[in-house]
C-alpha cells in the first residue's frame, strides 16, 4: 500500500521531468540548428522573400556617363521625322534622368533596375532585391551596362557603322570592353557567368558579343533578336523545311525560358484608370509602320485585309512627338488594339495598349510574354492564329463576338495587372522607393524563380569530364 502511494505520487512529478527534458531537447536542438551555418536551410530557395545580388564593379562611363554624353551630344536623331531635343530638367546630381526619345525610352529597364539597386537601403522597403556587397553573399551579379543606351546613341549616328566590329564604332567598343573587364573577374570565373545578369531590352543590344554571355541571365523582350530569319546570311548549309530556298535560321546564340527573363518594353503612354474609361465608338485600332522585314511580313497583308473594314483604324506611325496624342485617342477610344508581330514577335504598343484599357489582340504565333505564370494573358488578352487572321473578314467577325460584359471582364482584368508593367518610380533620376508590385519587382521576382535551375545546371557542369562539352540544347517552349 505505502509502494503503490508512492508510485502514485511519482508519477506526476515523472511525467514533469520528463517534460521538461524534451522541451530543453528541443530547445538545444534548434539552438544548435539555427546558428550552425552548415546546417540551415539555404536563404536562396524559392521560397524566400527577396534575392541577394552584387553589382559588377564596372566605371560609370557604362551607365550614367553614357546618359551625361547623351545629354550633351548636339547631334539630331535622324530616326525621327520631326526631331524635338528632350532635354532634362537641370540636375545637380550624379544620376541623369534618361532620355524622352521613344525610340530609345521604350528599353529603358537597365535604367529602373540599377536605380532601384544604387537607391540608400533605408529607401528601399518594397524591393525584392538585397543588394550585397560581397559577390559570395550574391544570389546574382548585376551588370551595371547600358546596352540599348549604347547601341541606340550609334545607331542614331549611322546604321552601316553600327554593324562593323571595329573601334570606329564606339558601341562595338564598349560591348568589348565590357565583356573583357566582367570574364576577367572573380566572380565571373566562380559560376563561369551563369549567375550574372544582362540587360538587353533592345533586339540589337550586345549585338557583337552574345556568344560571350551566353550563359548569363538574360532579360529581353523577347527572343526574336536571337533566332531570326534572314535572307542575306548563309550561315548554315540547312535551309528552311529542307527546301532550296535561301532564307535561313541565324542561331546567334542560346537563349531559353529555362535562364532567361523576358521583360515587358517601357511603356509610352499614361495610365488611364477604369473608373475614367468611357464609351469606345470604334472596334479595332492599330498604329505603326506597315512594312516589315521577316516575320513582320504578316503585319502588311493584315493592313490590307482590315483598312476598310468597319470601326477599324489602321494608321501608318510610331508613338513619338508628333503622334503621341493620335495614338492615346485612338487606343482610348477602341475595343481592341492589334499586336502583330513585327521585326520581332512582340513590341512596345502591347504595353500601351494594357495601360489604355485596350484589348490586345496577339496576332503572334510565336511569342514570348513577361511575368507568364504569375499573371494570365488569356484573361485580357485576344490570341489570334495567323492563318485565321489571314483569312477576309474572319477577325473582324471574331472580335465582334464578345459581348459587352466579356470585353469589361477583359478591361476589369487588366486595370488589376497594369501596375507590373510600370518601370517608372516617379522620381526624375530614378532613384528612390519603387512601387511594390510594379515591373522591377516582377523582374527581380522572375530571376529569383531561375535559381534552383541555374544550380543544378552548376553541378552538373561540375561533374562533367574535362574536355567534355553540355550538348547545345534550347528549351524554348
Amino acid at each position: 500500500m505505502l509502494t503503490n502511494n508512492i508510485n502514485n505520487k511519482s508519477l506526476p512529478r515523472l511525467f514533469l521531468s520528463l517534460s521538461l527534458l524534451s522541451i530543453l531537447s528541443l530547445s538545444l536542438f534548434f539552438f544548435f540548428f539555427i546558428s550552425n551555418p552548415t546546417l540551415q536551410i539555404s536563404q536562396n530557395t524559392p521560397h524566400s522573400n527577396s534575392i541577394n545580388v552584387y553589382v559588377a564593379d564596372l566605371p560609370r562611363s557604362y551607365n550614367y556617363d553614357l546618359l551625361n554624353l547623351y545629354w550633351t551630344s548636339s547631334s539630331p536623331d535622324s530616326r525621327i521625322p520631326t526631331q524635338i531635343l528632350y532635354r532634362p530638367r537641370r540636375h545637380r546630381g550624379k544620376y541623369p534622368p534618361y532620355p524622352e526619345n521613344p525610340l530609345i525610352k521604350q528599353y529603358s529597364a537597365e535604367y529602373w533596375l540599377l536605380g532601384d539597386l544604387e537607391t540608400h537601403e533605408n529607401s528601399r522597403p518594397n524591393s525584392f532585391a538585397n543588394r550585397v556587397f560581397n559577390e559570395d553573399d550574391a544570389d546574382v551579379v548585376f551588370v551595371p551596362f547600358f546596352a540599348t543606351l549604347s547601341a541606340e546613341m550609334e545607331l542614331a549616328k549611322e546604321k552601316s557603322l553600327f554593324r562593323k566590329k571595329t573601334f570606329d564604332n564606339e558601341d562595338y567598343k564598349r560591348q568589348r570592353e565590357v565583356v573583357d573587364l566582367v570574364k576577367n573577374s572573380r566572380a565571373w570565373k566562380r559560376l563561369r557567368g551563369r549567375d550574372h545578369v544582362f540587360v538587353l531590352t533592345d533586339p540589337v543590344a550586345m549585338w557583337h558579343v552574345r556568344a560571350d554571355i551566353a550563359p548569363a541571365i538574360l532579360l529581353v523582350v523577347d527572343f526574336g533578336g536571337w533566332f531570326r530569319l534572314d535572307s542575306k546570311s548563309k550561315s548554315l548549309s540547312l535551309t528552311l523545311n529542307g527546301n532550296s530556298s535561301e532564307m535561313v535560321l541565324i542561331q546567334h546564340t542560346q537563349v531559353s525560358l529555362l535562364k532567361d527573363v523576358i521583360v515587358p518594353y517601357t511603356h509610352l503612354l499614361p495610365r488611364l484608370e477604369l473608373k475614367h474609361n468611357q464609351k469606345r465608338r470604334n472596334l479595332l485600332y492599330f498604329k505603326g509602320a506597315k512594312h516589315r522585314h521577316r516575320g513582320g511580313l504578316v503585319r502588311e497583308k493584315l493592313w490590307d485585309l482590315l483598312v476598310n473594314e468597319s470601326r477599324v483604324i489602321m494608321e501608318e506611325g510610331f508613338p513619338n512627338a508628333t503622334g503621341r496624342e493620335q495614338s492615346i485617342k485612338g487606343m482610348r477610344s477602341s475595343e481592341f488594339c492589334l499586336h502583330p508581330a513585327g521585326d520581332t514577335p512582340t513590341s512596345c504598343r502591347l504595353f500601351d495598349a494594357i495601360q489604355s484599357l485596350c484589348i490586345p489582340v496577339i496576332v503572334s504565333d510565336n511569342i514570348e510574354l513577361p511575368f507568364e505564370g504569375m499573371i494570365d494573358y488569356s484573361e485580357f488578352s485576344v490570341f489570334v492564329a495567323v492563318s485565321d487572321a489571314l483569312i477576309p473578314s474572319w477577325l473582324v467577325v471574331h472580335l465582334r463576338s464578345f459581348s459587352r460584359v466579356q470585353r469589361d471582364k477583359f478591361r476589369r482584368k487588366m486595370a488589376e495587372v497594369q501596375p507590373m508593367f510600370v518601370y517608372d518610380n516617379g522620381h526624375v533620376d530614378g532613384i528612390g522607393p519603387i512601387p511594390p508590385d510594379g515591373a522591377v519587382n516582377q523582374i527581380w521576382r522572375k530571376i529569383h524563380q531561375k535559381l534552383p535551375v541555374i544550380k543544378e545546371t552548376v553541378a552538373r557542369d561540375k561533374r562533367k569530364p574535362q574536355g567534355v562539352s553540355n550538348p547545345l540544347r534550347c528549351h524554348c517552349t
